[in-house]
């Protein structure tokens, strides 16, 4: 088990690292493309493009951190009036559904993404598959996340961060 927690974290680290590497990225060139646009009256060809690509990538990335964390939504006030018993069972099942969206994913998203190799982006001419790419990517982190929280693994790796109210 140890090893498997091993992998797992060297995983889920370099994720991380590219996640926070795409938000950065991201404020850079869109803060670049205001500056020359107001200032110079320029745009570069390439800042729209890449910006959209890394706000797909960022947004499906948070997606998977999102499990990873406990952070998604939840309502409990349903499930709270169901006694503790019912509450664990609907918590696999749950887990279950996640981890089917997390296949979902990554079949549709390999499918949609060898289906776009052939198409390029207009302005960089990278191929467009490499927008669609983060769906498997996200889809396996999604299982990963969920079967070591099936097998009660905290995943969580912000626990003292308090909410934002």
């Amino acid at each position: 088990m140890n090893l498997i927690i091993k992998i797992y974290s060297f995983i889920d680290n370099i994720f991380e690292k590219l996640t926070l590497l795409s938000l950065i990225l991201l404020v850079i060139i869109v803060t670049l493309q205001v500056v020359t646009r107001y200032f110079f009256n320029f745009v570069f060809f390439w800042s729209e493009e890449i910006t959209l690509l890394l706000l797909v990538w960022f947004g499906f990335m948070g997606i998977a951190i999102g499990f990873r964390e406990y952070i998604h939504l939840g309502i409990d006030t349903f499930t709270n009036l169901f006694p503790k018993m019912f509450n664990k069972v609907l918590d696999k099942v749950i887990r279950a559904s996640v981890f089917a969206t997390g296949i979902y994913l990554v079949v549709q998203g390999s499918q949609f993404t060898i289906l776009m190799l052939d198409s390029t982006l207009p302005a960089t001419k990278l191929p467009s598959s490499i927008t669609y790419i983060i769906m498997p990517i996200t889809g396996f982190m999604i299982c990963l996340y969920t079967l070591l929280q099936f097998f009660n693994v905290d995943t969580s790796k912000y626990k003292d961060i308090e909410e934002a109210i």
